[in-house]
């Protein structure tokens, strides 16, 4: 047994956006930070860089070092940077990465960096002596959840390991077993059909349509209007008289394209979650052309004002075929005539299902992620679903009323999930593996 009353689970959500950690049984995460990191490579650094660094590495650094050593060759030493701070501060030649292709993990030296972060640095723990709850995505294959056991049994030795798949934790965190999960995140847009505490993997849909696309929409479409966000680096403002400043430009030439466009995402998504809002019916260009705009400060302050905008980039999730007419996304164009708006998928998706089970999924479907945690999401998903679902079914869309909970629900979920007594059985633990290696995962967490 793991779930004594002094040892607690922590529990860990890697998003494509975010990654979330912190113990079970609590409320909230402890640790939010984005899940990219930034990386330099040291071969265009030059030597004598390097040995300037070595020089003013501090104690505990140096000892990392020779831990580090043998490693680095295998990395081609590149040094990566985690956590908000430090992706925050510019240096020359940071590039900004992702773990993740397509919502699977690609690079696994980027998922270690970021689980070290979340255990040594934020939640300030040893893995050694606490067991672990992973969420996972619905569409994890085989070799994924092997090597994710084989990461944290080897090279973290935690004493034991769960991975639950986010759907399953969101319909826990709202208090139901069965239900229909739309997961709005990041990097995209999953719709998941739960029953029993199981994930049906045949009936899931997703779409490339996530928060960070929505964001990028938003930041094409003002740059058309002749808006440019400006990253927080590249300027400095000084103030003249008091309340009152002027910004001046500063140039940094070895800025990488990936840290630039990372740093004006940061100011963009600020910009799309307090101005948009899901507009309640489908977006036209000439009803919405003389809408009140609603101004926004940027950081160098200008301040802009956002029309119909703020309409129509949330109104992408329900007819994608938008994209089109934003300059700048041209890129997108071929694909979207395959991708479907979210209430097509919900009903495809529901269609898949046992017919025994579709009334009791339209009549529970839940919202999490972040980008669900839009303004009038929810009521217009339920509007558009009772158009186009059959007479008899009883749709309803639930979200939990505030924003933490939505954005936080698969973390929510596991939290609720670790700290049940019953549960503690489940666990896959250090000598399981030991004694049947990776694969028995398969067996242990469904």
């Amino acid at each position: 047994m793991y779930g004594g009353d002094e040892v607690s689970a922590i529990v860990l959500d890697l998003g494509s956006h975010t990654c979330k950690a912190g113990y079970a049984g609590e409320d909230a995460p402890k640790a939010v930070f984005p899940s990219v990191v930034g990386a330099i490579d040291q071969m265009d650094v030059d030597e004598a860089d390097d040995d300037a660094e070595k020089n003013s590495a501090s104690v505990g650094e140096s000892k990392n070092n020779l831990k580090n050593a043998d490693s680095d060759k295998a990395k081609g030493k590149r040094k990566l940077f985690v956590g908000s701070q430090s992706l925050g501060y510019r240096r020359d030649h940071m590039e900004v990465l992702s773990p993740f292709k397509d919502g699977i993990v690609a690079d696994w030296d980027i998922v270690d960096s970021i689980w070290d972060q979340a255990f040594r640095e934020c939640l300030l723990i040893d893995p050694k002596e606490h067991p672990m709850l992973l969420a996972e995505p619905s569409s994890n294959s085989q070799q994924q959840r092997e090597r994710t056991a084989e990461l944290m049994f080897e090279k973290y030795k935690a004493p034991a390991l769960f991975l639950a798949k986010n759907a399953v934790l969101t319909s826990f965190a709202s208090g139901r077993a069965t239900s229909l999960v739309v997961d709005g995140g990041g990097g995209s847009t999953t719709i998941a059909p739960v029953h029993d505490g199981y994930v049906i993997q045949k009936a899931v849909a997703t779409s490339p349509i996530g928060g960070e696309f929505l964001t990028d929409c938003l930041m094409k479409s003002l740059e058309s209007k002749g808006i440019t966000m400006k990253p927080r680096y590249s300027f400095r403002r000084k103030e003249i008289r008091p309340g009152e400043f002027q910004t001046v430009d500063l140039d940094f030439p070895n800025t990488t394209e990936s840290y630039k466009l990372y740093s004006q995402r940061v100011i963009a998504s600020d910009v799309k979650e307090c101005v948009c809002r899901a507009p309640d019916t489908p977006y036209d260009e000439s009803a919405y052309s003389n809408i009140p705009m609603t101004s926004y400060e940027l950081p160098d302050g200008q301040t802009i004002e956002i029309g119909a905008d703020r309409f129509k980039i949330p109104d992408v999730l329900f007819n994608p075929s938008l994209v089109q007419s934003i300059p700048g996304m041209e890129s997108f164009a071929e694909i979207a005539p395959l991708v479907r708006g979210l209430p097509q998928m919900v009903i495809e998706s529901i269609n898949k299902c046992d017919v025994d089970i579709r009334r009791e999924l339209f009549s529970s479907i839940l919202l999490a992620g972040g980008t669900a945690s839009m303004q009038q999401l929810k009521e217009r998903l339920e509007k558009d679903l009772l158009e186009e679902s059959p007479q008899a079914a009883r749709v309803k869309v639930l979200a939990s009323g505030n924003a933490t909970e939505r954005r936080f629900s698969v973390w929510i979920g596991g939290s609720i999930l670790a700290s049940l007594g019953s549960f503690q059985q489940m666990w896959f633990s250090k000598s399981e593996y030991e004694e049947h290696g990776a694969s028995y995962i398969q067996r242990k967490c469904p």
